[in-house]
C-alpha cells in the first residue's frame, strides 16, 4: 500500500489549509500531509483564531506558512484547494498538476462551492469553517482509503 502525500492549498496558508492539514493528520497517520498558500508569505504562524479553534478540538499544530513551490507540487499525490480560484491559479502555474488537483468539495461530493474563508472574521467564523472542513475531510479519508485499497 502506497503512502499518500496530500497538499491542502488556500490563499495565505494561515487559516483554512493549516486547519485542514491538522484535521487530516489527526485522522490518518502514515499519510504525508502539508499545506501551502497561493499567495502566502513564508514564515507566518497560523492565525490566532485558527490556533484557538484547533486547540478547542485538542489539535496542536505548530504551523509556519509556505508558498506553493514546484517541489511541493511534485511531492503531492493529491492537491486539494479551498476554492475554484485557487485551483485555477495553480493550474495556470503548474499545468502538469491537472490530474492530481481538485477543490476539496469537487473531489468529495462534486460541488462547485468554495470553503468559506474565515480570515478577518470572528472566532465563530473559524469554528464554522473548522466544522465544514472536518466533515469534508471525513469523507475525503473514506474516498482516499478506498482508492488506496485500505
Amino acid at each position: 500500500m502506497k503512502r499518500l502525500n496530500i497538499l491542502f492549498v488556500c490563499t495565505g496558508n494561515t487559516c483554512r489549509s493549516p486547519m485542514a492539514e491538522a484535521i487530516l493528520k489527526s485522522k490518518k497517520e502514515g499519510w504525508g500531509v502539508q499545506s501551502a498558500g497561493v499567495y502566502a508569505a513564508d514564515g507566518s504562524p497560523a492565525s490566532e483564531q485558527a490556533v484557538q479553534v484547533l486547540k478547542e478540538h485538542d489539535l496542536i499544530h505548530e504551523h509556519i506558512s509556505q508558498g506553493i513551490t514546484p517541489s511541493l507540487i511534485d511531492w503531492s499525490d493529491k492537491i486539494f484547494t479551498m476554492t475554484s480560484s485557487h485551483k485555477q491559479a495553480l493550474l495556470s502555474r503548474f499545468p502538469s498538476a491537472l490530474d492530481k488537483l481538485w477543490t476539496i468539495k469537487e473531489f468529495v461530493n462534486g460541488s462547485e462551492e468554495d470553503v468559506m474563508d474565515p480570515y478577518g472574521g470572528s472566532v465563530d467564523d473559524y469554528r464554522y469553517t473548522y466544522q465544514e472542513l472536518e466533515e469534508l475531510i471525513d469523507r475525503l479519508v473514506e474516498k482516499l482509503s478506498g482508492e488506496a485499497g485500505e
